[in-house]
C-alpha cells in the first residue's frame, strides 16, 4: 500500500497549501503529455493524482489517517464490515476526483496547462476529447545571412533548426536589410490540440565589394583612365544580371553618371525595376609617367570655367 504523504513527498501534518503547491511541482515534472510513450512517467502520474485526489479532500485525508480507507479510497475490511452492520448496507465508493479546485487561480500551474472553460481539470474541452490540456509550440528565431547578389534576385535557401530539423526557406528578391520572414506552424509542436509555433528568420546581408543598394537601384563607382575619359570607349560593366557593354561618352569627367535602364533589382511583388548607375572616376594609371608628364606641360590648356570661379574667390 503505497503512502500518499510519501508519493506527494510531504509531512502528514502538511497544510493544504503544501500538499498542493507539492502536486503541481510532481504534475509539470511527470505529466504523460510532456514525456510521451513511458510508461514508466505515465504510471507515476496516476500515483501522484491518486495521492493528491486522496489528500484534497478534507473528509478523505481525515478517514485514511484513522485507517478506514486505503490509498485508493476503498473502506478497510474491518471498516467496511462495521459500517455494513450500523447501516446494513455495503461499503460505498466516494466521490471521483475533480482537478478543477487547484486550477482556480491563474498561476503558473493553469498557464501551462491552459485550462478551458469547463470544471475538468486540465483543460475544458480538450479534457473531453482526450487531451489534458492544449498549448501552442514555441516559436522559433533564426539569423540568416545571405550575400548581396542572394538578396537582390532572391534565392532559395536549407536551414537547420537546433533540433535538427532542415528546412527550406524561399527568400523573395529585393529583400532587405533586417527583414523578417516567417514560416507558420514549423516552430516547436504544440501539445496537447495545441497548434505548432512558427520559425522567424532574420535577413542579414553581407555587403558587396563594389555594389551599392539604395532602395531597388544599384550604384557602382567605374574608375576610367584618362584617355578613356577623353576620347571615349566601349566597356565592360558588371551588373547583378550579369555583365554588359557600355559606352564611355567623349569628354567624360569624374562624378559623371550613366544610368543603365532596368539593370537594378526587381522585386517580385512590387514589379517596379531598379536601375543600375555608373558613377565614372577618372584614375592615372601612372601619375609619374614622364610622357604623361611632358604632355601636360607642352598642353597649353585654355583657362577653363573652373578655374575662372577659382579667381573669383580671390
Amino acid at each position: 500500500m503505497a503512502d500518499p504523504y510519501t508519493t506527494l513527498g510531504v509531512q502528514k501534518k502538511a497544510s493544504a497549501e503544501e500538499i498542493k503547491k507539492a502536486y503541481r511541482k510532481l504534475a509539470k515534472k511527470y505529466h504523460p503529455d510532456l514525456n510521451p510513450n513511458d510508461k514508466e512517467i505515465e504510471k507515476k502520474f496516476k500515483e501522484i493524482t491518486g495521492a493528491y485526489n486522496l489528500l484534497s479532500d478534507p473528509d478523505k485525508r481525515a478517514r485514511f489517517d484513522h485507517g478506514e480507507i486505503d490509498d485508493q479510497g476503498t473502506e478497510s475490511p474491518e471498516h467496511a464490515y462495521y459500517k455494513a452492520y450500523q447501516q446494513g448496507q455495503g461499503p460505498q465508493a466516494h466521490g471521483g476526483f475533480d482537478f478543477s479546485d487547484i486550477f482556480s487561480n491563474e498561476d503558473m500551474f493553469s498557464r501551462v496547462f491552459k485550462q478551458g472553460g469547463g470544471t475538468s481539470g486540465f483543460g475544458g474541452q480538450d479534457a473531453r476529447r482526450g487531451h489534458p490540456f492544449s498549448e501552442k509550440g514555441r516559436d522559433v528565431s533564426v539569423i540568416l545571412r545571405i550575400n548581396f547578389r542572394e538578396a537582390a534576385l532572391g534565392t532559395k535557401r536549407s536551414i537547420t533548426l537546433l533540433d535538427g530539423k532542415a528546412l527550406s526557406v524561399s527568400i523573395p528578391a529585393g529583400i532587405e536589410e533586417g527583414q523578417k520572414l516567417r514560416l507558420k506552424g514549423q516552430g516547436e509542436k504544440g501539445l496537447g490540440n495545441g497548434p505548432s509555433g512558427d520559425v522567424h528568420i532574420e535577413i542579414h546581408i553581407e555587403p558587396h565589394p563594389y555594389f551599392v543598394r539604395k532602395g531597388f537601384d544599384i550604384y557602382l563607382e567605374v574608375p576610367i583612365g584618362l584617355k578613356e575619359a577623353v576620347l571615349g570607349k566601349k566597356i565592360q560593366v558588371p551588373t547583378i544580371h550579369g555583365p554588359v557593354m557600355v559606352n564611355i561618352p567623349e569628354g567624360t569627367n569624374t562624378g559623371q553618371t550613366l544610368r543603365l535602364k532596368g539593370k537594378g533589382i526587381i522585386p517580385e511583388k512590387d514589379g517596379k525595376q531598379g536601375d543600375q548607375y555608373l558613377n565614372f572616376k577618372i584614375v592615372l594609371t601612372d601619375p609619374k609617367d614622364p610622357e604623361l608628364h611632358k604632355f601636360v606641360q607642352e598642353w597649353q590648356e585654355k583657362p577653363s570655367e573652373e578655374e575662372s570661379i577659382r579667381k573669383a574667390w580671390l
